[in-house]
């Protein structure tokens, strides 16, 4: 599989359309043409068959993709193919949103373990989860051999919280906090800031009505 200087939009995109094949599969819809995965997801035609090109030649001439396979191989591309068991620290109203959210368990993901160094928190439950200390981190990623770490706590404690997870070999970590970390390069690292993507839209709002 050629994963070589893929662009981010376009696996940002692969997962759109795996989600969108996941649904007609749902339908009973047997194949499908880059034409109609372009309209259902809102891009072009042009741009659904260069992004599925990096990854090989599926589908064919004529035909259209079937649409099971297809969804097989966009699922391994993303690395879905396996359970990806989920580390959570911060056990506030995000945490808790995040904890519970059943979108995670449809596409293979689930938090294992959820953490607080607030000793109101540490022993309630969240969801089905028992709150931890932050020291019982590495009993829970030894069980459950977790990979992947999400960052919901204050932007004061993030850092920390960042550098915990690096010291226990977490090896990705996705992070809430509106406040960039400083990670080593070995790890994957991404921020969802969600103030900023709502200012991105208004500013396009405001593009719009100037």
């Amino acid at each position: 599989m050629k994963t070589q200087r893929v662009p981010e939009a376009t696996i940002n995109r692969l997962s759109v359309y795996s989600r969108f094949l996941e649904r007609l599969d749902e339908k009973g819809i047997i194949t499908v043409s880059s034409n109609e995965i372009a309209e259902g997801v809102g891009v072009s035609p042009p741009q659904v068959r260069k992004d599925l090109a990096y990854f090989g030649e599926f589908g064919t001439r004529g035909v259209g993709y079937n649409v099971q396979d297809l969804m097989r191989y966009t699922l391994k591309i993303l690395g879905l193919n396996v359970p990806w068991p989920l580390l959570l620290v911060g056990a506030g109203n995000l945490g808790y949103a995040l904890s519970t959210y059943r979108g995670f368990n449809s596409r293979g993901f689930s938090v294992v373990g959820v953490f607080d160094n607030d000793l109101n928190k540490i022993g309630r439950k969240v969801g089905d989860l028992d709150v931890y200390p932050p020291e019982k981190m590495p009993d829970i990623i030894n069980k459950h051999k977790v990979r992947i770490g999400i960052i919901a706590v204050p932007p004061k404690s993030a850092q920390d919280v960042a550098d915990l997870m690096v010291k226990n070999r977490l090896h990705a970590i996705l992070n809430f906090a509106p406040v960039s970390l400083n990670v080593p390069e070995h790890i994957v690292y991404r921020n969802v800031d969600l103030s900023v993507n709502l200012e991105i839209l208004t500013f396009n709002l405001g593009i719009r009505d100037s």
